[in-house]
Parts: C-alpha cells; structure tokens; sequence
C-alpha cells in the first residue's frame, strides 16, 4: 500500500473528535484511491486472514418481514479470491477484525487517520485504536444495532445506506446496552419502523467516511453493488467507564435479578461495579455466555458460489 505520498489520507482536523460525539461527521479520505485497496488487495488478505479473527454472516433479504436471519459460518476452505465472488454473489457480510495486527500497511493507515483526527491530543484523548474490513455483498443489509466502542466507516468500494438513530430511548434502553456487553452480539437491540422517522440518513459512497456519536444505534443498507468499508474503532477513559458500567449493571440485572439503579462513572458504585465486572470476566462466564450467542453453523458452498451449505446435515440453505 502506497504510504510514501506526504499528502493526508482525510478531511479530519483536530476538531473532529469533538464534533462527532455530538452528531454524525462526514468526511472526505483518499484510500479508496490507494492499491492497497483494491478488489485484489482485498482478496489476498482475505485468503490468509486468521480464522478467530473473522466473522461470516449470512442474512436475509432487505424488506423482508418475519424473524430475522443472522448465521455465522467459516469459508469452507475457500481461497480469498473465491471468497469476494461468493461475496459479490450471495447475501454475506464479511468482518475481518483487527487487520492492524496482521499487516503493517493496515496498522500504518489506522494511526494516520487517527493523528490525522488529532485523537491522540486534547480536545480528546484516545487510546486501543483497532480496525477492521468489512466486506458485504450487493444489496445486503445490517440489522439495527450498535457498538461499545467509539466508532468510525470509511467507505472504500461501492455505496450504502446508513441509517443513525440518536442514543437514547427510545432508540436505545440501558438494557439493550447490557445486552451487548455482555454477549457481543450487537444485533439483538428492539427496533421499530417508526424510529426511522428519528433517524439522520447517509448514502455513503468511496471516497468519504463517517465518525458518530458514543452507542448511536444505526443500521446498513447496501446498494446493488459489492461494498468494501473500513471500521475504525477508538477507546477513551469515559467510554470503557461506560463499557464497565453496562457489564456490571447487566451482571446485576440478568444474573441477580437486580434492577440497576444507576450509571455513575466514578465514586464508590463504580468501584464496587468495575471489581465485579472484572471478576466475573476472569471467571470463564462470559466467553460461555459468547460463544452460546454466537454459533458458527455453515460453510461457504464450493460449488455455487454466494450459497452457503450447513454444516448441520450439509444441506443448501
């Protein structure tokens, strides 16, 4: 990937930070433009991308009623390149996380937006800068949900739908953000069709990016075309005090049917909630709890690319 060129890689400013924790922030970037981007690029690093680092999904169609579909599978032995067409063809979401850990031209693009964006300094100061590849098929779409960390898409290839919602109910309950930190599974928040009337509306195309408030839930629609986006994800001190406070309190509420009753960031309820969400970590229960929420149950089909076969029985989806 070219990283040679003196020009910056956004629009960010030092600035930024501190306008997207209160609404959304579009900008404009210029990896789309970088070979390192590409369609190729892209599959070669699918193909040698480590499998606990990886997420397939299989989901339904957009617009369709009834309960939703949300598989998790694994490639089937596929190659990278097999992969994106079975991608291109089907009705997948591909995440490969923490690409920063697995190839250096990745890691150095991460740090430069973010010191782009002036998040190493005042006005906010962030650290556990992660990202990751997501990789989605023509017309596909991501279930209403949000995340714990603060987050950031840079659009690469092609154009989606981004729907944001504000984080408060009722877009988003305390409950729902216990849920998440507990199990990982983002997708499980209560969404009604009337909150879209709440909603800001993006149609992202490569070339721009968008940075949004802490826990706004939103959720995707793709265009008729392959989508390639980056996510960037950012830690601060208020944001794992808040991360603390969902696992404790969910702990508290699912466990010892206690009913929470406040989300204090310092002071002596927050210690007492920081040791136990970090006791109950250390105790195995969690990653039971996780691994339960997530179940991987098919594989990639070799022989029709963009079907899935299960694992279960080996049969067609």
């Amino acid at each position: 990937m070219d990283r040679t060129a003196s020009a910056p890689l956004s629009a960010l400013t030092p600035q930024s930070p501190a306008q997207w924790q209160q609404a959304p922030l579009l900008f404009e970037h210029r990896l789309h433009t970088d070979p390192g981007f590409d369609k190729a690029a892209i599959a070669d690093l699918i193909g040698r991308y480590p499998r606990q680092n990886y997420s397939i999904v299989h989901m339904g169609e957009q617009g369709a009623n009834g309960k939703r579909v949300w598989r998790e599978g694994e490639f089937g032995g596929l190659d990278g390149h097999r992969v994106l067409d079975a991608i291109e063809r089907g009705r997948l979401w591909l995440n490969l996380r923490d690409g920063h850990d697995f190839d250096p031209s990745l890691r150095a693009a991460m740090m430069a937006l973010f010191a782009e964006a002036g998040a190493l300094a005042p006005p906010v100061s962030s650290y556990d800068h992660r990202m990751g590849i997501l990789v989605s098929s023509p017309n596909a779409q991501v279930y209403y949900h949000a995340d714990l960390p603060g987050q950031g898409l840079l659009q690469l290839h092609g154009r989606k739908r981004i729907y944001l919602y504000p984080p408060r109910p009722p877009f988003l309950s305390p409950e729902g953000l216990e849920n998440i930190a507990l199990s990982q599974l983002e997708v499980g928040l209560r969404y009604e069709p009337d909150f879209d009337r709440g909603a800001q509306v993006f149609d992202l195309e490569a070339g721009q990016g968008l940075f949004w408030p802490l826990n706004s839930p939103h959720r995707i629609e793709n265009h008729d075309c392959l989508n390639i986006s980056m996510t960037l994800e950012y830690w601060t001190q208020d944001i794992r005090r808040n991360h603390m406070i969902n696992m404790a309190n969910g702990i508290l509420r699912r466990y010892f049917h206690h009913t929470p009753r406040n989300r204090r960031l310092s002071g002596p309820s927050f210690y007492a909630k920081a040791a136990l969400q970090s006791l109950w970590r250390r105790s195995g229960r969690l990653e039971s709890l996780r691994r339960a929420a997530r179940p991987v149950d098919f594989r990639l089909d070799p022989e029709h690319p963009g079907r899935i076969v299960d694992l279960d029985g080996n049969l067609p989806a």
